[in-house]
């Protein structure tokens, strides 16, 4: 996996990033660092990038399972150190699902598997960070 990242020093703080799959996201700072708060905030990327990781990884499972899901949403929370390198110390994904005959023991499950074997970020991410889980299954 590769990726480069470009400042733009006519757009204050803007990094454009150009990631090895040939797509481009853009990051930038708040406006007391020099950004334009014109995108998101390379952590905050880090956070969306967690997120969209386990999410990934529990459809796909509850898929394998041949579990009809229809809704997948991780709302997150974060803390972060006072002091640098600020890294994130407690993380909250809070998971809402939907699908017919969605079990909780499915969802369960299969948070499990990605916090504990496939979710490269969060695995990561729980080195500095204690991070909790919680869902919720909607009915319909």
């Amino acid at each position: 996996m590769e990726c480069t990242v470009n400042w733009v020093p006519a757009m204050g703080m803007s990094l454009v990033a150009e990631t090895g799959s040939g797509h481009v996201l853009v990051m930038d700072g708040a406006a007391d660092g020099g950004g334009r708060n014109l995108a998101p905030r390379p952590m905050e990327t880090v956070l969306a990038g967690t997120a969209g990781c386990t999410a990934y990884d529990v459809v796909l499972i509850l898929q394998r399972g041949r579990h009809d899901v229809r809704s997948c949403r991780v709302a997150v929370t974060s803390k972060r150190a006072a002091t640098d390198p600020k890294v994130f110390t407690q993380i909250n994904m809070h998971f809402t699902l939907s699908g017919p005959g969605l079990t909780e023991a499915a969802v369960e499950r299969a948070i499990k598997m990605s916090h504990e074997k496939y979710c490269s970020a969060s695995i990561m991410l729980a080195k500095t960070a204690e991070i909790t889980t919680s869902f919720a299954i909607l009915s319909g």
